[in-house]
């Protein structure tokens, strides 16, 4: 068969997408212009040696209470996840091995403004890196969420998400290079340029996840938004009069005329009374930003509503474009001004993400269960492990051997 008969794909009729966009987005760059309107947080600038650890093989983390008394010149021959104050048994000694050190040592002032900016922020923080959090990895965390206590709580999320990966070594897929013309990136087309920043932020009490939305941005018009949490709520269709004026009138007034692109996404969360709007997080128009309740085609293919229609009026859940009953005194009606709403999208009742909780999100993320749970009891769990796994595959073997003898 001739492959030029196969049918190949579409593209998604993206405007090309930048490096300076994608570096617009990053959190560093935005958040000194948001502060006011974004949720207490604290920007550290990371060090070549700690964005080598977050790359490297191997979750090793520095212990947990510093303790001179410990011997930190012992071996262990997994990579495994546990802290290196552990000591190695006398077994491994059949086995290759390498020093088990405290990794901090390499960035002992970084570690410290770690640990002091968390203890500023109450104790209790949520981190991201430049683009993305690492909610894949919540899965390794003891609360099963992103909220950390110590800085080997971040370690342990950073260096288990593929979010994070993806920030560190593939930030750059699919963007043409940026035109020489633009002040924001005079060497943004270099990786090894990219001022990478840890984010903590003070974790939210009692955060209402319904209550998070996206918003999708095209020629500086809010062309639409949805629920981030895919679950149906019964009590957000009667919100939706209230929220969308207050989250088109947060976009015109801070957001419109002041972020550095036409084309961006934006996450807001209007906890009860539903009286301010924070700005959470500002994402690339680009494939890679996910359109939950819509297809990235949808909105590409979404009309420009007219210039200047670019208000809002309270509206159906559904959110389609409502026309002005009220006409001048005089009008024939013939120049009627049509009223632009931004369509606000939530999950009904008897959408199929209604169901989401049926399959946990970044699920394809996470590892089998007896894995987990031999993680649970530490380096011995994860030995045992490893032992009686070790067992059944030389069973296997037996078994096709005795097999393949007896034919």
């Amino acid at each position: 068969m001739d492959d030029s008969n196969e049918l190949s794909v579409p593209r998604l009729p993206f405007p090309p997408v930048t490096r300076s966009h994608i570096l617009h987005c990053s959190y560093h760059s935005w958040h000194p212009k948001y502060r006011s309107i974004t949720p207490k947080a604290r920007l550290i600038s990371l060090t070549a040696p700690f964005l080598a650890y977050l790359r490297a093989d191997g979750i090793f983390l520095p212990p947990d209470e510093p303790d001179p008394n410990i011997d930190l010149s012992s071996t262990d021959t997994d990579s495994g996840i546990f802290s290196s104050t552990t000591t190695s048994t006398a077994s491994d000694s059949e086995s290759d091995s390498e020093p088990d050190t405290d990794p901090s040592t390499q960035w002992p002032e970084l570690h410290q403004k770690i640990q002091s900016t968390i203890a500023e922020l109450g104790g209790n923080v949520v981190p991201k890196l430049n683009w993305s959090a690492p909610k894949d990895a919540t899965w390794m965390n003891a609360t099963n969420s992103m909220e950390c206590r110590n800085a080997n709580d971040v370690y342990l999320l950073l260096k288990s998400s593929d979010f994070v990966t993806h920030d560190l070594e593939q930030v750059f897929d699919d963007c043409v290079p940026t035109l020489q013309s633009s002040s924001t990136i005079t060497n943004a087309d270099n990786d090894n340029t990219i001022p990478y920043h840890l984010i903590l932020r003070k974790t939210i009490p009692a955060l209402v996840p319904s209550l998070e939305f996206r918003c999708f941005v095209r020629s500086r018009t809010l062309l639409c938004m949805c629920q981030r949490d895919l679950n149906h709520y019964d009590f957000l269709p009667g919100l939706v009069p209230t929220l969308r004026p207050l989250i088109h009138d947060f976009f015109e007034e801070k957001l419109k005329e002041t972020f550095e692109d036409d084309n961006f996404v934006f996450d807001v969360y209007i906890p009860p009374p539903h009286q301010k709007v924070w700005l959470i997080d500002i994402n690339p128009w680009a494939p890679r930003t996910d359109p939950l309740l819509f297809s990235w085609l949808e909105i590409l293919e979404m009309p420009d509503p007219h210039p200047s229609a670019s208000r809002t009026t309270n509206g159906t859940a559904n959110g389609g474009a409502h026309p002005n009953d009220e006409e001048d005194e005089g009008s024939d009606g013939g120049d009627e001004e049509e009223i632009f709403t931004p369509e606000f999208r939530l999950v009904n009742r008897d959408d199929p993400e209604a169901y989401a909780f049926n399959t946990p999100r970044y699920s394809a993320h996470k590892m089998p269960k007896d894995v987990v749970d031999a993680g649970v009891d530490g380096e011995a769990g994860l030995r045992e492990f490893m032992g009686r796994w070790r067992d059944i595959v030389r069973e296997q073997e037996q078994e096709r051997e005795e097999r393949g003898g007896g034919r």
